[in-house]
């Protein structure tokens, strides 16, 4: 029945990991297709002589691998590979009109663009020669050293002890920062409602990612303990100031995390992609709490412009030499036009300017969010850039979705981004960067009442 499976002779210790390889290779020659369903573990361990122990400890390897998946009373099956090349929650358009509430970005109207044509008409009329002629990152890099650090201190995070690697956004800081601190096989944790390209960046860098039981400030310190007590865990990352549930990180619970860090020696990569925008940017960064261990990264697409892909990687220095290498392998360096805008808005006092209007227009689209959905048990940070509006089961969060889009309105299911083995919790994240106020608040209303609908079946 199963053409795939070894003699058991041929396992060798540790037999988990000789099974995992075992699978690895026949989902790869094509012998296992996406889709089909694995042996239970308990027949699994028969036919093989093996314990249930020693098969369940390998399918969970091979969850977290991202190669198989488990559904509660179904079984594992394989995991279809088109899943990895597929957007999270990609813009469907049922009509001609969709309102795109479902990707996270600042709002852009006028003062912005306003702003950009002022930069390039400044840059075109005393263009620095580097922009155009620098092949080397350092050279890009090393022009605006201070002015870097002023936005990072804005973030709470100082230089010193410290290098800054210049990147295209988060997204770039975040790979190279994985790449530097871990290597394939190794065992990343983060929230079980996290980052939501981390499991495919992980799944194709060979990694184990694993997801970590969280309350209403993120991460539990005693799950992660417990965690490290068992397993080898290589890295932490954390998204403590605007993960998908609209959690923010208390102080004491900052220590806690870095507590438990020390205790186990594992680094910490902390996304901080809203940067001075958020209105708990007083609380401490991790990064200032264990500079040793820590890998920041902030970008200014999320708190100025979606189009400035400019971001700070913050490392070690102890690791400056090894992140630079992996940012040159894959990125080579900033892009310098890019870079250039954003230390002159930066420098200028442009940046303050447009990071300080974001987050008023936002407080004041939080609060319309606050208004229209809080008898729905709406969360919203404040002057934050979504709500997270729960749902009673994962069947409610696919029906809310789906009519949503239906109306026209776009939203993210919280399936996206819930990280396993944890059970996903239900419910939709609402962007709320939506340059008109009367707009947003029409779609909300209109959510409102299909969540209403919903919660009545």
């Amino acid at each position: 029945m199963y053409n795939w499976l070894p003699d058991k002779s041929t396992l060798k210790r540790p037999r988990y990991r000789s099974l995992m390889e075992v699978i690895e290779n026949a989902i790869e020659d094509g012998a296992l297709q996406p889709g089909e369903r694995l042996p239970t573990h308990r027949e699994l361990s028969y036919q093989l002589g093996l314990s249930v122990q020693t098969v369940s400890r390998a399918y969970s390897r091979l969850v977290e691998a991202g190669h198989v998946v488990g559904e509660v009373g179904r079984g594992s099956f394989v995991r279809g590979i088109a899943n990895d090349n597929a957007l999270p929650f990609p813009a469907v358009r049922a009509g001609t009109q969709v309102l795109d509430l479902a990707l996270i970005k600042p709002i852009v109207g006028d003062l912005q663009k306003d702003a950009l044509r002022t930069a390039l008409r400044r840059i075109a009329q005393d263009l620095p020669y580097e922009v155009l002629s620098s092949f080397r990152a350092s050279t890009i890099a090393n022009r605006h050293v201070p002015i870097v650090d002023h936005w990072l201190m804005r973030c709470g995070v100082s230089r010193h002890g410290r290098d800054v690697i210049p990147t295209n956004g988060n997204t770039s800081a975040m790979t190279v920062a994985l790449m530097s601190v871990a290597h394939s096989g190794d065992l990343i944790v983060t929230e079980s409602m996290g980052h939501h390209t981390l499991p495919a960046l992980c799944r194709s860098l060979g990694m184990r990612l694993r997801g970590i039981e969280m309350d209403d400030e993120g991460i539990l310190p005693d799950a992660l303990e417990e965690i490290c007590k068992n397993e080898a865990v290589k890295a932490l990352f954390i998204v403590p100031r605007a993960g998908p549930l609209s959690c923010v990180m208390g102080r004491e619970r900052r220590s806690e995390i870095v507590r438990v860090a020390r205790k186990y020696d594992i680094a910490i990569l902390e996304n901080d992609a809203w940067g001075p925008l958020s209105a708990e940017a007083t609380l401490p960064p991790l990064a200032a709490l264990a500079p040793e261990r820590c890998y920041y990264f902030t970008s200014l697409t999320k708190c100025l412009m979606p189009g400035l892909r400019v971001g700070f990687l913050a490392v070690p220095q102890a690791m400056a030499s090894t992140v630079r290498e992996r940012h040159m392998v894959t990125n080579w360096m900033v892009t310098p036009l890019m870079y250039e805008i954003a230390t002159q808005w930066i420098s200028d006092g442009t940046a303050d300017a447009l990071c300080d209007w974001q987050r008023v227009a936002l407080r004041e689209r939080g609060d319309i969010a606050q208004d229209v959905l809080s008898p729905n048990g709406v969360r919203v940070t404040r002057a934050g850039l979504q709500a997270w509006l729960p749902c009673a089961d994962i069947g409610s969060e696919a029906r809310l979705v789906e009519r949503s889009r239906d109306a026209g309105i776009l939203v993210a299911p919280g399936s996206t981004f819930s990280i396993g083995p944890l059970a996903s919790k239900p419910g939709i994240r609402i962007a709320l960067g939506v340059e008109d106020t009367t707009v947003l608040r029409e779609a909300l209303h209109v959510v409102r009442k299909i969540d209403a609908e919903n919660r009545e079946r």
